[in-house]
């Protein structure tokens, strides 16, 4: 058997992280559909890719609430937070004897799959790590897909909730414009955001700081 693990929205400041995996015999079904790295496909493409990949092939997805990484980043980095989630999917799906390729989160890919290998609690026949896994084995694809997916439709139902977010990543004019004035607003970060990311934080301390100017003057 072959299982791929690969994560969506490691970075963002609002929003969950979602980790995959997909569990295939043989992935020539996945050639045979063309799965790709899910940055490479359009949003419609992926939806379809992904209403294929539940139907045909065993998967897992966790979903990694905002809450719930704010207080593993407490005790861990987020490369460890990462290896944490990698291997509970993986633990749910994968049964010895696996072969594991995954989409390497750290800068040094032995290291990472090292480190999930340890974390296991089955014996995988082997664990392949790689930078642009998603981009070379179709059953990283897969999961790529299935994670990308998953998170979208968590944004959108956050949007529904709370308005235009952006993409939710701290680069985002728009995210970031969002937070300034959730927190002008109503004096505290909104729901689904990363409190512990240094975005968060920054839009905290701003807004403290124009009230504490506007109440010297």
């Amino acid at each position: 058997m072959l299982c791929g693990a690969d994560e969506a929205g490691r970075g963002p400041v609002i929003g969950p992280m979602v980790v995959a995996a997909v569990k295939v015999e043989s992935e020539d079904f996945l050639r045979e559909i063309s799965v790709r790295d899910s940055k490479r496909c359009t949003p419609v493409r992926r939806e379809r890719l992904a209403e294929l990949i539940k139907e045909k092939c065993a998967h897992e997805i966790i979903i990694v609430p905002p809450e719930e990484i704010d207080r593993m980043r407490e005790d861990m980095t987020l490369n460890e937070l990462e290896v944490e989630v990698f291997a509970r999917v993986l633990n749910r799906l994968c049964t010895d004897g696996c072969e594991i390729y995954l989409d390497a989160a750290d800068v040094n890919e032995e290291r990472f799959g090292d480190e999930i290998r340890r974390k296991l609690a089955i014996k995988p026949g082997k664990i392949v790590a790689k930078h642009g896994g998603d981009d070379i084995y179709p059953v990283v694809s897969a999961a790529s897909i299935l994670a990308k997916v998953t998170r979208d439709a968590e944004i959108e139902r956050i949007k529904e909730e709370l308005g235009e977010i952006g993409s939710g990543y701290p680069a985002d004019p728009i995210t970031k414009e969002f937070l300034r004035k959730w927190v002008e607003e109503h004096g505290d970060l909104p729901p689904y955001t990363r409190r512990s990311w240094k975005t968060a934080k920054k839009a905290l301390e701003s807004a403290k700081m124009r009230t504490l100017d506007d109440f010297m003057r």
